[in-house]
């Protein structure tokens, strides 16, 4: 859903309140609208700020702050994950429901600097697959974006005494790719994308984390794909450590995010294209939005 611009004035047809200022809504939306400052006030332009729905996981809005710092965005009725992130600055995350004609009750949201946060203690986390899940974008040719995912993988994280030697491994079942449309889900797993059959996963194995500043990463790896390994940096952004879930178990969580060219993976897509079939674009935004549990004794290690 495109996002709404704030408006001064009372624009025509209907419209909800947000921060005393009125909001055009489409017909059975919600809204969502945040102001957001930095530690002295002052509003905070350019923040990056992700809306995710929480039944699906997938990403509902993504843009940034205005100059005066104000985020909104109109979206169906539902519970959504609101993540707000700056450069040195404390990542701010929180839930919404959105309830339809009206905007969830806007809230000004201070941005802490960021501190040290407390890293995943040294040894084995293991992904938790309810509570994570790994997305992408495509431009299709001359339509708009195909947003998808994939249903099944698994991974684990091995946290070293010396956090940029950690490592990540992630196995993804290729055949599991879902774009909510049959059809083109059964051709992206064909010989002329994926091609499932001879190449049944896609691996990502990390070689280093590098620290960036604040809550930021670098984790840079190979990823294999289509039979073909090349490098890629994951932008990461590392959310922190709690204790929660339902057998109170030690969790992390980060957002990571990389921009994949499928002609370094030799997914032809010109060819393909001059053939009269209508595909997905030469870009792939891939995001994973990961929780792991620090492994027990009798649960597995992760895969290497």
């Amino acid at each position: 859903m495109a996002l709404a611009l704030l408006r001064r004035r009372r624009p025509r047809g209907a419209s909800a309140e947000a921060a005393g200022l009125s909001l055009p809504l489409p017909p059975g939306a919600g809204a969502i609208a945040r102001e957001i400052v930095d530690p002295m006030g002052s509003p905070m332009a350019s923040a990056d700020v992700t809306v995710t729905a929480l039944d699906t996981h997938r990403v509902a809005a993504r843009g940034t702050t205005d100059p005066y710092g104000f985020f909104v965005a109109a979206l169906p009725p539902g519970h959504y994950s609101l993540l707000v992130s700056a450069e040195g600055l404390r990542p701010h995350h929180e839930t919404v429901e959105l309830v339809a004609g009206t905007v969830a009750r806007t809230e000004r949201v201070w941005l802490q600097p960021a501190e040290a946060q407390q890293l995943p203690m040294p040894g084995a986390w293991l992904f938790d697959p309810p509570h994570t899940a790994i997305r992408f974008i495509a431009k299709h040719v001359g339509m708009a974006n195909v947003h998808g995912r994939f249903e099944r993988f698994d991974g684990g994280i091995q946290i070293a005494q010396d956090m940029t030697q950690s490592r990540v491994h992630v196995r993804i079942d290729a055949s599991s790719i879902n774009t909510g449309n049959n059809t083109r889900d059964n051709h992206l797993r064909s010989a002329d994308f994926l091609d499932v059959e001879r190449f049944p996963y896609i691996d990502f194995t990390s070689t280093r984390f590098a620290y960036r500043g604040g809550s930021r990463w670098t984790l840079q790896g190979s990823l294999t794909m289509h039979g073909v390994s090349r490098s890629v940096a994951l932008d990461t952004t590392y959310l922190g450590m709690v204790n929660g879930g339902y057998g109170e178990e030690l969790r992390c969580a980060a957002l990571a995010k990389a921009e994949l060219h499928r002609e370094d993976f030799t997914l032809n897509w010109r060819s393909m294209l001059a053939r009269g079939i209508a595909v997905v674009g030469p870009t792939v935004q891939l995001e994973l939005d990961v929780q792991a549990m620090y492994r027990t004794p009798d649960t597995p290690t992760p895969p290497e």
